[in-house]
């Protein structure tokens, strides 16, 4: 888009209404520009979740449920461990690793012990409960009120033999890396968790 605003003006020798035809012609070429490049004006994000721990459940649920707050588009896209936050009995019972974490008040010999990541996940669940922090199943259904489109990745839940009936209602199935690839592209926020 070309216009006399492309043109440099000799502020020296231009007169007041030169130069302020050249801001009218700038500001009309900025607000093409906006028209173009803002469809609906309402943000969009795409999450991809991959991990399917307790701890790694909540970031991406809080931040779609937060985004769908202040009015985004929002798309979950869960895949391989991710996958089972969706699924209705095993969101119930997702673990804490206490190996590997450096923020765990433990050291990695003594959270490697048998049922250390019981004990970990016990203390997690206890912590949430006294802070009344939501549930990853509350997390879910909020996320699903406020229109969140959480996905469930087809190929996956072929790999790991689910049914989608195990999954929430409200959770939509039959959803390819593909999809997910073109709701990144076109979501203003992409991120993996």
């Amino acid at each position: 888009m070309s216009s006399d605003a492309d043109a440099p003006v000799d502020t020296t020798t231009a007169s007041v209404e030169d130069l302020r035809a050249q801001i009218q012609a700038l500001e009309a070429e900025v607000s093409d520009l906006r028209e173009a490049t803002d469809d609906s004006g309402q943000q969009s994000m795409t999450i991809i979740a991959t991990k399917g721990t307790l701890d790694m459940a909540y970031p991406p649920l809080i931040l779609a449920s937060t985004a769908a707050a202040f009015g985004w588009d929002v798309v979950v896209f869960h895949t391989f461990w991710g996958l089972e936050i969706l699924h209705e009995e095993k969101s119930k019972n997702l673990k804490l690793s206490a190996v590997g974490n450096p923020s765990m008040p433990m050291p990695n010999a003594v959270a490697a012990l048998p049922f250390m990541d019981n004990v970990a996940t016990s203390m997690m669940e206890k912590k949430i409960k006294e802070n009344g922090t939501a549930t990853i199943e509350e997390l879910i259904e909020t996320s699903l009120d406020m229109g969140v489109d959480l996905q469930a990745c087809q190929m996956t839940i072929e790999l790991m033999g689910y049914d989608e009936d195990e999954f929430y209602d409200g959770v939509t199935t039959g959803v390819g890396a593909a999809t997910a690839l073109q709701h990144m592209a076109d979501a203003d926020v992409q991120l993996m968790i």
